[in-house]
């Protein structure tokens, strides 16, 4: 976090530039690391800071406590959110909820989020946190809500380089496959095909790290989720479901505006820090009198989680005096063997209109393909 000027920029305005907000309240960060936002907080007026890290970075995380001079009014704690203890009496709180009265934190703030938002974020942590210890009339999120976004993409070069170094380790596969065969006497045919689909999952069906100029998205967003962060759920944290209305999109392609061919899908999203939506405490919560929203799109130019690429196996071209259209959906879900990693799964089919009479000119067949979030 400490290298990425744009979420930085975002988290301090957020916390200093509502510090009204948090004057005199109990806050708590989720993921503290080197204790940065809890320092912001306290500096902020907060009252007390319970600032949680897992790792061992919670010892480094008090040093920059005292040495900051906030050291009475942070603590540290090292353990899991969900676990941990807080020392409320010793602290001298009060809780408004005699049934939970371990409801004591007025405003959590965390930087939680992961590739494409979901990808081995710490969102499960972060709602259990919160339905523990938040006050759920008047408590606040940082961030709020986030949203998750996708685009057509031009990144042809990223595109081909993909899929030369997929067929230069099958070209590999082939000399080596020969070389068994005639020096040492072992067919080894039949492997290629488990060879083939490894390579083909981690060169083309895997999605990518980018950071895109701006002129490479083909169209306008398209929004896929949305999170509020005082209503979400365990359910909601698992993915995009390809039955919500909100996972399909429709992208038209101007072929004498845009330079192409459509590479592929990128993702990203936002995040906002804004007042309370929810029905429960859009009246009851403290308003924010400077919201803020950190974006990751291209547009954005560097931050820490860039943009995740969903590479086509062929780049599809635009044509002059005819708009390119791509309809399809998106479904996101978590793997198997590690519930902090995800596949996503796209459904598209291309098709193209003249410009001139809207006449449909091609249309081609759906397509499917899984790819992983490395």
């Amino acid at each position: 976090m400490l290298a990425d000027h744009n979420r930085m920029a975002a988290y301090h305005s957020a916390i200093m530039g509502n510090a009204d907000v948090f004057k005199d309240k109990v806050v708590m960060d989720v993921g503290t690391g080197s204790g940065i936002l809890a320092v912001w907080a306290a500096q902020a007026g907060a009252r007390k800071v319970y600032a949680i890290e897992y790792t061992d970075m919670a010892k480094h995380a008090r040093q920059v406590m005292k040495a900051n001079g906030v050291e009475d009014i942070v603590t540290v704690i090292q353990g899991a959110v969900e676990e941990i203890v807080l020392p409320i009496e010793e602290d001298g709180l009060e809780c408004d909820d005699p049934e939970h009265p371990e409801r004591v934190v007025d405003i959590f703030i965390s930087e939680w989020m992961g590739y494409f938002l979901l990808r081995e974020s710490m969102l499960d942590s972060l709602i259990r946190a919160r339905d523990k210890f938040m006050k759920p009339a008047t408590g606040l999120m940082f961030p709020s809500h986030t949203t998750m976004y996708v685009a057509p993409v031009q990144d042809e070069e990223e595109r081909r380089m993909n899929c030369n170094e997929y067929a230069a380790s099958m070209s590999d596969w082939q000399d080596f496959q020969e070389t068994t065969k005639q020096v040492y006497g072992v067919e080894m045919e039949i492997l290629k095909s488990d060879f083939d689909r490894e390579q083909k999952d981690y060169y083309m069906w895997s999605s990518r790290w980018r950071e895109l100029p701006a002129a490479s998205v083909l169209s306008e967003r398209k929004m896929i989720k949305v999170l509020d962060m005082m209503t979400c759920t365990i359910e909601d944290s698992k993915g995009v479901d390809m039955g919500d209305e909100a996972s399909k999109f429709e992208f038209a392609v101007d072929g004498d505006r845009e330079q192409g061919p459509i590479s592929g899908i990128a993702g990203w999203f936002t995040a906002d820090f804004k007042s309370r939506t929810d029905e429960v405490g859009k009246d009851s919560a403290p308003k924010l009198s400077d919201p803020t929203i950190l974006s990751t799109g291209p547009e954005m130019g560097y931050t820490h989680w860039g943009q995740q690429v969903f590479y086509f196996a062929s780049g599809i071209p635009l044509m002059q005096g005819q708009t390119t259209n791509i309809t399809g959906s998106l479904e996101m879900t978590r793997t198997k063997e590690n519930a902090r990693l995800y596949n996503c799964r796209i459904k598209y089919a291309s098709s193209r209109n003249s410009n001139n009479d809207g006449k449909q000119l091609m249309k081609s067949a759906a397509k499917e393909q899984v790819y992983m979030i490395p």
